[in-house]
């Protein structure tokens, strides 16, 4: 057995710190208090806590039975955190650091002190609430959610997270997307995790393909946020990943659905006007180039071409005779033909798509300076999407034979396109179909698809 050390008591009552002696046999009682232990456990003065039974202010029995157990084996114990009983009733979460020590008297005995914990005990059981009921919030939300350090290391997911993968947690902790995913998907997710990290900006709402480990195809939306520490820098990212491949399934059905009711209505305006139906396919192939050139994703190229393919579509409605005339229209016809651009757009603006389709032919014969119609829209009125087609539709016309003339030949397009540009048809859009076709050696590029 040690000698026990000493703290000078008016030091330890200014700490708070609670000062003790007692007897482990027979009985256990106090022998020496300081005041900061009496105030502590809410007694009147020493001598009231010097009637106490020092085990009897255990809450917990078993933890009484494990410090003496420690102080039995070791002759010390360091830190000891139990429940104390208050005298009003009330507890006081304490640590003790205490050793067992030989009197003059040969009896032994326990020294130490006492620390009044229950302010930090609140915090850590306030911490692990918190901390339990965020992880309980996790774990029962329906979307993938995962945090990463700024090494891309995966450092915390939800349980929806790691049984997406068919993994354990303890399996994807620590490692990286590479661990996972082939190469290609996983260099795409490092890309945008090392984007959020050097920009400090979000990814919200990107729409991905992203097969599971197993190989099982799937579609979601992914958002990327950074993570900061107390100094505002960034530490790491977090994700959270939906799967929409039901969604996406069941509107890839609904739209494949809808283009099917428009490629039979397509036949039907095939089989009574061959050069509109044919007119808009090429323009459908134009658009669609030109889409490609500006950078355009999978679904806005969809866009393009499937407003291109029904962009004439009104014309089901003008009569053949006027359609095909041979010879000069005259206004009151001239008129009419006009009028397959409201005929379009009635027919397909109350079909739900997920791009604004009939708003895009609708603006097919729009100028940027106004003198289209029917609505005489300018500039930024009218959408990119209307601006292609609008070329596309004067380069095919232009270029294609009519019953009342022959093709005015590419060069006579292209002249038409560059003395409009910028005033009728848009600079840019332009320059690309220059481009197209002195990358198909001046012919026409489209009639290669």
């Amino acid at each position: 057995m040690k000698e026990t050390f000493h703290l000078n008591i008016s030091t330890a009552d200014n700490l708070g710190i609670g000062l003790f002696k007692c007897a482990i046999k027979p009985e256990g009682r106090f022998i020496v208090t300081n005041s900061a232990l009496v105030k502590m456990l809410g007694y009147s003065g020493k001598v009231e806590l010097k009637t106490r039974n020092f085990k009897e202010l255990f809450i917990h029995g078993r933890d009484a039975v494990k410090f003496f157990g420690i102080l039995s084996q070791n002759d010390k114990v360091n830190f000891f955190e139990t429940i104390f009983k208050h005298k009003a009733g009330n507890t006081v979460w304490v640590a003790i650091t205490a050793s067992r020590v030989a009197g003059e008297d040969k009896r032994e005995y326990i020294e130490g002190i006492i620390e009044n914990i229950s302010s930090h005990k609140e915090i850590e059981e306030k911490l692990a609430f918190e901390k339990d009921l965020m992880q309980g919030l996790l774990d029962n939300i329906p979307d993938a959610i995962y945090f990463k350090d700024r090494k891309n290391r995966i450092i915390k997911i939800n349980n929806y997270c790691a049984e997406g993968m068919g993994r354990k947690p303890e399996e994807i902790l620590g490692k990286t997307d590479f661990d996972f995913f082939p190469r290609e998907q996983a260099e795409k997710m490092f890309e945008d995790d090392n984007y959020v990290l050097h920009t400090g900006k979000p990814i919200v709402g990107k729409i991905e393909h992203t097969p599971l480990p197993d190989g099982t195809p799937r579609q979601v939306i992914t958002t990327k946020i950074p993570m900061y520490d107390t100094e505002g820098k960034i530490i790491g990212t977090m994700g959270i990943t939906r799967d929409i491949t039901a969604y996406a399934n069941a509107e890839e059905a609904r739209l494949k659905m809808l283009k099917n009711a428009f490629a039979a209505l397509g036949k039907t305006l095939e089989m009574r006007d061959p050069y509109t139906f044919s007119h808009n396919h090429k323009v459908a192939n134009i658009s669609e180039r030109i889409a490609m050139e500006l950078g355009w994703n999978e679904d806005r190229l969809l866009s393009i071409k499937l407003a291109a393919e029904l962009h004439d579509l009104g014309k089901i409605s003008i009569p053949l005779d006027i359609l095909n005339k041979p010879g000069k229209l005259n206004e009151a016809e001239y008129r009419l033909i006009q009028e397959h651009v409201k005929n379009s757009y009635e027919i397909i603006k109350d079909i739900n798509f997920p791009f604004s389709l009939a708003e895009i032919i609708y603006q097919h014969h729009e100028r940027l300076n106004g003198s289209g119609y029917p609505r005489g829209l300018k500039e930024e009125e009218i959408s990119i999407e209307g601006r292609i087609l609008a070329v596309s539709d004067v380069l095919d016309s232009m270029t294609s034979y009519r019953p009342y003339r022959e093709s005015l030949g590419l060069e006579k397009a292209l002249e038409e396109l560059d003395n409009g540009r910028g005033s009728q048809y848009d600079g840019k859009i332009v320059d690309v179909i220059f481009k197209l076709v002195n990358d198909n050696d001046r012919r026409p590029f489209w009639l290669d698809n």
